[in-house]
């Protein structure tokens, strides 16, 4: 019995320490993860003290034609021609500590709108991600899986 309540305190200790190195960790979010549709993989990388998104995969990259698909619904004319794999879709996030990055803006190529958004890391591989206008109460929560290169 002694053996096993050792055994029970190592692994309650590991536990803990993973779940606090995670809550501290403003990178955490540093990595590529898929979307809930599983239609986009989005890189999500650090520049100066803001975190940023970017589309690296898509489930469906090219038109029927077979050339890359662009950003057809972006309210910039100019703006339509532009590639979606490489499109910086998220930007300005900031840590605000408990696992969450706040002030950022996400943008939906779907339909070419731009909204405010939150992220929280709920455990190191899968993030949430709160797209709203205004209020946060007013919005959309879509939860994204990390990717491991295999």
């Amino acid at each position: 019995m002694n053996q096993l309540k050792k055994s029970l305190l190592i692994l309650f200790v590991c536990l803990f320490s993973a779940v606090a190195a995670l809550a501290n960790n403003p990178d955490a979010v540093v990595g590529v993860w898929k979307n809930g549709e599983g239609t986009g993989m989005i890189q999500i990388y650090k520049s100066g003290d803001k975190y940023f998104g970017r589309l690296v995969w898509l489930k469906v990259p090219n038109n029927p034609d077979g050339t890359p698909r662009t950003d057809v619904n972006n309210p910039d004319e100019a703006a339509r021609k532009k590639p979606l794999k490489g499109l910086v879709n998220m930007r300005s996030f900031t840590y605000a500590g408990d696992n969450k990055w706040e002030a950022g803006n996400i943008y939906d190529p779907k339909n070419g709108s731009d909204y405010s958004c939150e992220m929280t890391l709920v455990d190191p591989n899968t993030l949430e991600v709160r797209g709203f206008i205004g209020v946060s109460l007013f919005g959309r929560t879509d939860v994204w899986k990390r990717q491991v290169k295999k």
